[in-house]
């Protein structure tokens, strides 16, 4: 969701609800029905934040950042696994122990990859920007979360200019397959 402030603030918010969500699926027991409803929460919400960093916070990397390249494209492979891993959760039921494997897999890239952001990534990029460039960032990525997609599309472009195009045209399709199914609305 939108959680208001600075890019960094937005996107911390995004990991504790996440995590809050890793929390739920982790606290119920393995085959329990619930932990599908949970997994496609976690799934819309990883996939939006995702698209979202791709379009606007990892350019900005690139662009303030010194060495900001290496890192983007360091965290961009990191969503890339967990989008393949998303990938394959998707349609799986809860009952089955792939489902479970797949879980924890996720579980532990997003927690690893988080903790990166937090402790390497925000810091550098805090040094360099201004509040004012932050809070633009905020705004973009809180935009870019409305329009994207809400199921992961491991062969859709991670970099602008083509993410730009592609994300918004997805995420239309996907929240009306959402509506419709009623996925989501746990």
């Amino acid at each position: 969701m939108g959680h208001g402030g600075n890019v960094i603030e937005e996107l911390k918010a995004d990991h504790r609800e996440v995590q809050a969500m890793f929390d739920q699926i982790n606290a119920l027991p393995l085959g329990n029905a619930k932990r599908r409803d949970i997994a496609d929460e976690i799934t819309i919400e990883l996939v939006r934040h995702s698209v979202a960093e791709e379009m606007y916070l990892y350019p900005a990397v690139r662009e303030h950042v010194p060495g900001g390249d290496a890192m983007a494209d360091k965290e961009i492979a990191d969503h890339s696994k967990v989008e393949e891993m998303l990938k394959q959760l998707e349609g799986l039921d809860a009952d089955r122990s792939e489902f479970d494997t797949l879980i924890t897999g996720i579980i532990a890239e997003v927690v690893a990859h988080v903790t990166d952001e937090e402790n390497r990534l925000f810091p550098a990029l805090a040094q360099v920007c201004s509040p004012q460039q932050l809070d633009e960032l905020g705004d973009k990525v809180r935009s870019a979360k409305a329009k994207a997609p809400t199921r992961p599309h491991p062969g859709a472009p991670s970099t602008p200019p083509m993410n730009k195009l592609v994300a918004p045209g997805a995420g239309l399709v996907d929240r009306a397959r959402d509506m419709i199914s009623g996925r989501g609305r746990s």
